[in-house]
Parts: structure tokens; C-alpha cells; sequence
């Protein structure tokens, strides 16, 4: 007779305001207490922060005249919303279970790609 190992089970409550980012890359380091620190960021082009246009004859919104930041056009914004701080044995175990989803995502690329190509060979 086999004995049931014990089990926990673990109840997930989000908070209200709780709504997911997209982030397309992070920065980060060290804490003075030896913890990871990362911070999620948004790469896009800014919003200026005023633009001026003349005024048409016909009273129609003209041509662009000036725009606040000066540099707009030359500037990126990294807008960080999100952080994360991590101890050591937190970080090693968040890096093996995004390894194994990476993995696992690896692989349904892998079936995608196969199951597209025997299609395109039965193609006449």
C-alpha cells in the first residue's frame, strides 16, 4: 500500500487593480542586501509634450510649426511601471521554472513548424 505524500494547495487572490504589462525589457542589479532588483520596462518613441500649428485661412488646423521636446524626434522612453525584488534562492528558482516554459515553448514551436511543412509537402 502506498502512502499520499503531503500535499499543500495554494489559493491565488489578485489584487483588484491587478492587470499584466507588456515589457519588452528590463535593467537592474543589486540591493545593498545582496537582492536581485529588476525593473520591467516599455520601449517607445515619446509623446511630445506640445505642438504648435498655424492656423489656416479657413480657419483649419495648418501646418506644424514646433514641437515640445525639441529633441523629440531624436529621443526613446524606457517607461518602467513595474519592479521586481528577488532573494537569491527566489532568483534560481524563477530561472528554472523560465527556463522550463521556455522550453516547453521551444518545443511547441518545434510541432508548429513541423505540422506547417508536412502540410506544405502534401501540397500540390
Amino acid at each position: 500500500m502506498s502512502q499520499r505524500k503531503p500535499e499543500i494547495s495554494f489559493k491565488y487572490i489578485y489584487n483588484y487593480g491587478y492587470n499584466p504589462t507588456y515589457v519588452n525589457g528590463a535593467q537592474g542589479g543589486f540591493s545593498p542586501r545582496g537582492e536581485i532588483v529588476v525593473h520591467f520596462y516599455l520601449e517607445r518613441q515619446p509623446l511630445p509634450e506640445k505642438i504648435t500649428h498655424e492656423i489656416s485661412l479657413e480657419g483649419g488646423i495648418g501646418r506644424e510649426t514646433a514641437v515640445e521636446p525639441e529633441d523629440l524626434n531624436q529621443s526613446m522612453v524606457r517607461f518602467i511601471d513595474t519592479g521586481v525584488v528577488m532573494s537569491y534562492e527566489n532568483a534560481k528558482a524563477f530561472h528554472a521554472w523560465l527556463g522550463e516554459k521556455l522550453n516547453e515553448l521551444e518545443n511547441l514551436h518545434r510541432a508548429s513548424a513541423e505540422f506547417a511543412a508536412s502540410q506544405a509537402a502534401g501540397q500540390a
